[in-house]
């Protein structure tokens, strides 16, 4: 009992050495509940039994994904109650010499661990399962599901699989606690506070030679991500980039305090103003202590704003493509010109041959198919058919002409040998009408060619500046435009066409060119509801008819609205969801991290801030200059993550050009730099006043 009350009084005694360790257990927690409690929140979910699956799978996946965040948070942990034993190594050697055995002193830790632990858990489950319920909107949202049904959901699961997570790694701690308690000597612990770290200065000529290779490396970085880009097609050209960043990372910050000091030396005024000596040289020894630990920080905080910034992105972009690439609520397509040994797979993969019946109805429109084999045609409106062609005699290599040898160095891995498809204006107006799109009119010798695929819109446009003939049947054709115009016909998830070719209806197109009978239209009802009925009689896995006409060679295939709908959200919404969880938790980490980093500073430059009042410094020239060190220990890891996130993010939005836009990229960051301002701010404010407090005691 006596052992329990001397650890309640010193867990209030120390509030303030507990604010940081307290602050990262909470968030945790919190966080940790959060990402786990979906599995309960689906429930609510009014969505499609599709839709569900995608959600099980994500679930699953941020279970493995809390498996590593567990070892994070774990390590951390530790680390942060490594300070706290640290800190308090004056306070067990008095309590040796008042005659408490080293047990005693352990046991005194073990019940301090305990309590703080359940009240973090306390208060990190409760604003855990508060936040949850704000979670499930959003997760309601970016499903699209119907949230008529929505209520307040306790996890059960998510609770106790949080509890058993975090007490395994308080155990971990309490055996570290009594391994460090074991080996302390009495005289070690008694004169612990008068221990200062020795001041290291580094020659200040290296230092400036060093920042600037290791600013010219980083630049080449800079430069290989984003102009050279090219060049970074797979994984072994990408990996040096990387390595070399993070040896430039390490050598900027090796190099940085020395360089900071050399430049502000030379500005006597500045650095003989009031405390900016005493600052300076204090920096300058924080940061060559902590050089690793600084570059970690600043790769880690890298990661949290290019993480959330690109998957935001990511997210926002596909929603945009979505509305735009899905006009309509069913595409299909069939082969046409069937050739006599041409094998399909039937339903249950069985490879089959095509018969006589298959190849007599390649010849004619989808619809004949559908009607012909019992499909009730009343569930469709809107229909348009139209035929596209495609022969060996205009292939994607002829219609780049004299641009395609350039190509084929620039982009190797492009089949330039494969047929290129053409549809008939008059055709093709049909379609665009159906969709909403633009239309276009052709002269006899005219052609236009439509892409919407950014990198072969690239090479299609140089070759239209240089080359605009192309031949079909004979017969030249001259490009109505300098460059491609924007249209589909395939519905996608995002801007995917890699060309189509319209020509005038008077070009004379084989019928043996014939390559595929399509079909576009919307389905004869008004609700969701009774749309997704109608899907189940034209996909394979519910539909005999179908089936039926698979299983007899005919190779029908295509896409629903819906199915690529839910899809779209199953990857966004996946990938979205596991950023956040990943880019938060490397936040924290990073914050924390660097508050126990400043906080274990202050402890042991006590004696500095005590020489400070003796030569004449007032408090609020002590809190400014303690502020200001602070503030440039946070900002300097934060201010290089924020360049390398520039040059970064440009990669990686290159990298998915197809699926994320540019434009997408300001209110993605803006978001990012709200989470971070607030999560860093906290940690930031609770490391000052925590270090005031410090510093302040005699």
């Amino acid at each position: 009992m006596m052992l329990f009350k001397l650890s309640v009084k010193n867990i209030k005694k120390s509030f303030k050495d507990y604010a940081i360790y307290f602050l990262t257990l909470v968030l945790g927690v919190a966080i940790f509940y959060m990402f786990n409690s979906l599995d309960s929140q689906q429930a609510m979910l009014d969505v499609s039994n599709s839709t569900r699956e995608i959600i099980k799978l994500m679930i699953s996946m941020l279970g493995f994904v809390s498996v590593f965040v567990a070892v994070v948070l774990g390590l951390l942990i530790v680390y942060a109650n490594n300070f706290l034993i640290n800190r308090r190594k004056r306070e067990f050697g008095i309590y040796m010499t008042l005659g408490m055995g080293k047990r005693q002193i352990s046991r005194i830790i073990l019940l301090e661990t305990i309590l703080v632990g359940i009240l973090s858990l306390i208060a990190g489950l409760v604003i855990g399962i508060f936040a949850s319920q704000f979670m499930s909107i959003l997760v309601g949202k970016l499903f699209e599901a119907n949230m008529s049904k929505f209520e307040f959901v306790f996890s059960k699961s998510a609770c106790i699989q949080t509890c058993i997570y975090f007490a395994v790694m308080y155990i971990a701690v309490m055996i570290f606690n009594t391994i460090s308690i074991s080996r302390y000597k009495l005289i070690n612990l008694l004169t612990a506070i008068k221990k200062n770290e020795t001041v290291k200065i580094k020659n200040p000529i290296i230092s400036i030679i060093v920042f600037l290779l290791a600013s010219a490396l980083l630049g080449y970085c800079y430069w290989k991500v984003t102009g050279g880009i090219q060049t970074l097609t797979t994984a072994d050209k990408i990996l040096p980039i990387i390595l070399m960043g993070i040896v430039g990372t390490i050598a900027i910050f090796w190099s940085l305090s020395g360089f900071i000091l050399r430049i502000v030396q030379t500005r006597k005024k500045t650095y003989l103003k009031g405390t900016n000596m005493f600052v300076l040289r204090q920096l300058n020894n924080k940061i060559n202590t902590t050089v690793v630990s600084m570059s970690v920080i600043c790769l880690m905080l890298f990661m949290t704003i290019s993480i959330l910034s690109s998957s935001l992105a990511l997210r926002n972009t596909m929603n945009e493509d979505l509305k735009e690439m899905t006009p309509v609520d069913i595409n299909l397509d069939k082969t046409a010109n069937l050739p006599e040994k041409y094998l399909s797979y039937g339903t249950y993969g069985k490879e089959l041959i095509s018969t006589e019946e298959a190849r007599e109805d390649s010849k004619y429109p989808i619809s004949y198919t559908l009607e012909q084999n019992g499909y009730d045609m009343k569930n469709l409106k809107d229909i348009t058919e139209i035929i596209i062609y495609a022969t060996n005699e205009l292939t994607l290599e002829t219609s780049l002409g004299n641009y395609f040898q350039e190509a084929k160095k620039i982009f190797p891995m492009i089949l330039y040998g494969i047929p290129e498809e053409t549809v008939k204006i008059s055709d093709y107006n049909k379609i665009a009408r159906l969709y909403g799109m633009k239309e276009y009119m052709l002269n006899d010798n005219e052609y236009v060619v439509l892409c919407d695929y950014d990198n072969m819109a690239s090479i299609r446009n140089e070759a239209l500046k240089n080359n605009k003939t192309i031949t079909i049947n004979g017969e030249n054709y001259y490009s109505k435009y300098d460059e491609c115009q924007e249209g589909f016909i395939y519905m996608s998830t995002s801007h995917m066409n890699t060309g189509i070719i319209l020509v005038p209806d008077s070009c004379k197109l084989k019928d043996e060119w014939k390559e595929k009978h399509f079909l576009a239209g919307n389905y004869n009802v008004k609700t969701d509801e009774e749309k997704e009925e109608i899907e189940k009689t034209i996909t394979v896995n519910n539909s005999t008819v179908i089936k039926n006409i698979i299983d007899k060679g005919i190779n029908l295939d295509g896409m629903t609205k819906i199915s690529l709908v839910e899809s779209s959200l199953g990857l966004t919404t996946i990938v979205l969801f596991i950023s956040i969880y990943l880019g938060v938790v490397f936040l924290i980490a990073s914050s924390a991290i660097l508050a126990l980093k400043q906080l274990t500073e202050s402890s042991d430059n006590k004696q500095r801030y005590i020489i400070l009042r003796k030569i004449g410094c007032d408090e609020k020239m002590i809190n400014q200059a303690l502020f200001r060190q602070i503030a440039i220990f946070f900002m300097l890891p934060l201010i290089f993550a924020i360049i390398h996130s520039i040059f970064g993010i440009q990669f990686v939005m290159e990298m998915m050009s197809t699926l994320a836009s540019p434009e997408q990229l300001m209110p993605s960051t803006i978001a990012t730099v709200i989470v971070i301002g607030v999560v860093y701010g906290l940690y930031f404010l609770a490391t000052y006043f925590g270090s005031k407090n410090i510093i302040r005691e005699e």
